[in-house]
């Protein structure tokens, strides 16, 4: 597909481990693959910013904008049947802004300091466009994070969360599952 790198490209990229139909745009940014591992039926689309320790599961979608920080002593895991929608931020690490030190990269280790987590993002957990998640953050299994919400604590699984900071607003529900074990199903039929 033109806009996308070949199978050898990818392979050549160095990432971590690399799956089968994958297609990242070739306006994305990716810095250090030897540390992303990417499942299979990914899809990367154009301006996608990936850095640090991010691992990709399988039929993952990093829509136009998306930006992974998987920095400093922290990582993101995107499970299966997971999706970031456009303009959306994960920060497995951040700046502490309580004060306590220089909030800038350029003074030094000695006078900054950086609280870090890792971020899971479970089955079937989607995130709305413009949404930022930030350390100490859990998406739970069938999460809907909303449009534009902020997100820096765990959430229980399928609920349907929104806001700044966000909240759980309702249930979703599970129809997708039935769907994955169709998916499966015709997959071993391949």
């Amino acid at each position: 597909m033109d806009g996308y790198y070949s199978n050898e490209e990818l392979k050549r990229m160095g990432f971590k481990s690399i799956g089968e139909r994958v297609l990242i745009s070739k306006k994305a940014s990716i810095y250090n693959p030897s540390n992303i591992s990417i499942g299979n039926d990914v899809r990367i689309d154009d301006f996608c910013l990936l850095v640090g320790n991010i691992t990709l599961g399988n039929f993952i979608h990093l829509a136009p904008y998306v930006s992974i920080h998987g920095t400093g002593d922290g990582s993101v895991t995107m499970k299966d049947f997971s999706a970031l929608s456009s303009y959306t931020t994960v920060y497995a690490s951040s700046d502490d802004y309580s004060g306590n030190s220089i909030t800038n990269p350029t003074v030094g280790e000695k006078y900054e300091r950086i609280i870090a987590s890792d971020i899971v993002i479970e089955k079937h957990a989607i995130v709305g466009l413009h949404s930022v998640i930030l350390p100490n953050a859990y998406l739970a299994e069938g999460v809907a994070l909303g449009a534009m919400s902020l997100l820096a604590k765990p959430t229980e699984p399928w609920g349907i969360y929104v806001g700044i900071p966000c909240k759980r607003i309702k249930e979703r529900l599970k129809d997708c599952l039935e769907m994955e074990k169709e998916i499966y199903k015709n997959l071993s039929k391949v």
